[in-house]
C-alpha cells in the first residue's frame, strides 16, 4: 500500500527545514518570483527552478548568471541574454503553467562530464520502514537532469560514488545518506501521518557534501 500522497515539494521542504539537524542539508529554496530569482542569481550564480507539483524532471530549468549575462538551460537547449529582463521574458514562455520554486544550484559531482545524483527509496511494511534501493542516476550526455525517464543511466550507489569522487570513502557517504533518510522519515511521518513510501533525491557535490534535493511520496 503506497499510503498518503503529498504532491507539493514546498510543503515537504518546509517540514524538513523545521528541523535544525536537517536544515543545513537543504539547498536554499524560495517561492518563484522575478525578484527572488534575481536575488538568488546574484548570490549563487546558478539556480534550478522546478514546478511545486510535478516529477520526472518535468518543467525543470537551470537558470544562471555569468560573464555573458543571464541565461537558462531547458533540457539540452541553452539560451543567453544580455540582461535579466530579456532572459526572464523568454523564461516565462518556456516554463510550464504551474507554480514554481527556486532552489540554490548545486554543482553535482560528475562522471565523464555527466552529473550524477542518488535516489534512496524506503517503504513502510507492516509498520516498519525498510530500505528498498539506493541507486545512482547518471544524466544523459548533454542534460543536467538525471531522471531515468529523461534518458539517465542507473547504477549502484557505490559505483556512482567511486567513479564520481574516487578520493572520498563511498561507504561513509552511503551511511550518511541512510542516517539522513531515517531522520527525515521521522520528521515527515510526524508532519504527514499516513505516508507509506518515500523517495529521497540526494546530491553529492564536487567537494563531497551531501544535499537533499527533494522527497517524493510516489517515487518511480
Amino acid at each position: 500500500m503506497a499510503g498518503r500522497q503529498l504532491a507539493s515539494k514546498w510543503l515537504k521542504t518546509e517540514a524538513l527545514l523545521s528541523d535544525a539537524r536537517i536544515a543545513g542539508y537543504i539547498p536554499r529554496t524560495k517561492a518563484y518570483s522575478a525578484a527572488a530569482l534575481l536575488s538568488m542569481l546574484r548570490i549563487y550564480g546558478n539556480v534550478v527552478i522546478k514546478p511545486v507539483v510535478g516529477g520526472g524532471g518535468y518543467g525543470v530549468i537551470k537558470v544562471f548568471r555569468d560573464t555573458r549575462g543571464y541565461g537558462f538551460t531547458s533540457m539540452d537547449s541553452t539560451r543567453v541574454y544580455s540582461d535579466f529582463r530579456s532572459m526572464r521574458r523568454a523564461l516565462d514562455r518556456v516554463k510550464v503553467r504551474r507554480r514554481y520554486l527556486i532552489q540554490q544550484g548545486i554543482t553535482l559531482a560528475r562522471i565523464a562530464g555527466r552529473p550524477i545524483d542518488y535516489r534512496v527509496k524506503v517503504v513502510k511494511n507492516n509498520g516498519v520502514w525498510e530500505f528498498r534501493s539506493m541507486v545512482g542516476r547518471l544524466a544523459r550526455p548533454g542534460l543536467f537532469v538525471t531522471n531515468l525517464c529523461k534518458g539517465g543511466t542507473m547504477m549502484s550507489c557505490r559505483q556512482g560514488l567511486r567513479h564520481s569522487l574516487p578520493s572520498i570513502k563511498s561507504s561513509a557517504k552511503k551511511s550518511e545518506m541512510r542516517r539522513l533518510t531515517i531522520h527525515c522519515i521521522g520528521i515527515l511521518e510526524r508532519r504527514f501521518p499516513g505516508i507509506g513510501e518515500l523517495g529521497f533525491d540526494y546530491a553529492v557535490d564536487h567537494s563531497g557534501r551531501i544535499w537533499i534535493l527533494e522527497v517524493n511520496t510516489r517515487p518511480q
